[in-house]
């Protein structure tokens, strides 16, 4: 399995990648593969400001549907679009063309978050 060292991980197996007071979000590898095939992506939370450990969305896979929980408090500006005429590019590319959301935030990176190294250990890769 695929882990960029660049992003950041959760416990809840989202990743995030941080660009300019930007924040890209989506589900990793591990957690598209232990879903299995993805047949749709809920967000309806665009323009609303969330709180880490709030969910921001669904993820809906062939037997089962999974909450999206937000990795950081900030305001959602973007929902990648794609994802609702092509849902299985999150296991196509979780980690580019499958990103699921753009978060604008502010203040420091948190602490909690998970670097590769941690992850990779959480879920015994």
């Amino acid at each position: 399995m695929d882990f960029p060292e660049e992003l950041k991980y959760t416990k809840d197996h989202e990743w995030v990648r941080f660009e300019n007071g930007i924040a890209t979000i989506g589900i990793t590898e591990f957690a598209q593969k232990e879903l299995g095939d993805i047949v749709y992506v809920e967000v309806e939370t665009v323009g609303e400001n969330i709180a880490s450990g709030e969910v921001f969305g669904t993820v809906e896979a062939v037997k089962t549907v999974s909450d999206l929980f937000m990795p950081l408090s900030g305001e959602i500006i973007e929902f990648n679009e794609e994802l609702e005429s092509s849902p299985e590019l999150v296991n196509e590319s979780p980690y580019s063309s499958g990103w699921m959301i753009k978060v604008k935030f502010e203040g420091e990176i948190p602490s909690d978050l998970l670097s590769v190294e941690e992850y990779t250990e959480l879920i015994g890769a």
